[in-house]
């Protein structure tokens, strides 16, 4: 009987999108964020992508102290593959963004392959009762660009690479894909590349199978089998777009970050419920689930114990 192919499920645990009133789970105080974290962990997720938060107002907080709050509990609580943003919140700037990884030099980082406008301002139209000034200023800004030129790619690529860290390339359009394909052919990034397409987002690629296929085409085409893939449907896209991607080969994203939901129109009261579904679909497949150390192993990274938190 041949070997089950294992899928890595990643959980992005809270984000800089979604703001603290939109949903009553969403983790923003660092004992939430480890809890959500090793929660989504125990629930099947070998990787867990962490994002900080001012845990007064609920606002994206990019500075390593924030991170150091939780990251130790994570790493003695879990054996999960920590994965760290470098791209905090669009409004950022790219020192900003950088620091967490280059300070804690995590197993993996995500990374951004390029600028695009950043459209948030439709959640208005569903969340509005917002506690704080600054989500209804951050939500209704139509003016915000996600800046990452050439430039600035290669200064996370060089400031991150030389510590083991390997990377989750953030793909939300096709263009994306492309300027990975650059980086690649001069050797910045090396396989197997993690590439995560990004569906749903407004800005980026729209969440129709036709937009999946096309993406699983054209990095097929860029890069052969010298990449991994993964997908993550934004809003009520995740679990469509998630199990598309596990049913054609791929890897798949859930958690708070991407979706508050689980389910039409039933808030998700913890990660651990996204993961448990997503989970749920995978195995319905016939397929299985990756531990943490065998999406070590499928990704080539350095290992828990070589990181600095």
């Amino acid at each position: 009987m041949a070997t089950q192919r294992k899928v890595i499920i990643t959980c992005a645990v809270t984000g800089a999108i979604h703001t603290p009133s939109m949903s009553p789970h969403l983790p923003v105080s660092p004992e939430e964020i480890a809890d959500a974290a090793i929660g989504a962990a125990e629930a099947g997720a070998a990787i867990v992508h962490l994002h900080a938060r001012d845990p007064g107002d609920g606002r994206p907080d990019q500075s390593p102290e924030a991170f150091s709050r939780f990251l130790p509990v994570i790493k003695q609580r879990s054996n999960c593959v920590v994965n760290l943003t470098t791209g905090g919140a669009p409004t950022m700037t790219i020192e900003e963004r950088v620091r967490p990884a280059a300070t804690f030099q995590p197993e993996v980082a995500s990374l951004n392959l390029g600028s695009m406008n950043f459209g948030l301002f439709g959640m208005l139209d569903r969340f509005k009762d917002l506690k704080h000034q600054w989500e209804r200023d951050y939500l209704g800004n139509k003016d915000i660009i996600f800046r990452n030129t050439f430039g600035q790619i290669e200064h996370i690529l060089t400031t991150c690479a030389p510590n083991g860290t390997r990377f989750e390339f953030e793909c939300y359009d096709t263009a994306h894909l492309y300027n990975l394909k650059y980086f690649f052919d001069r050797g910045l990034v090396k396989a197997p590349l993690f590439i995560q397409t990004v569906f749903g987002l407004q800005g980026g690629i729209g969440a129709h199978p036709d937009d999946v296929m096309h993406m699983k085409r054209t990095a097929d085409r860029l890069f052969g089998d010298q990449y991994r893939w993964s997908v993550l449907g934004a809003g009520r896209n995740q679990m469509t777009i998630a199990a598309m991607a596990a049913a054609m080969g791929g890897n798949v994203r859930v958690g708070l970050e991407d979706s508050l939901w689980d389910g039409p129109g039933r808030l998700a009261q913890t990660n651990a419920a996204q993961v448990r579904r997503v989970r749920s679909i995978i195995e319905g497949l016939g397929l299985a689930v990756a531990t943490p150390d065998e999406a070590r192993e499928m990704l080539d990274l350095k290992g828990g114990d070589k990181v600095a938190f």
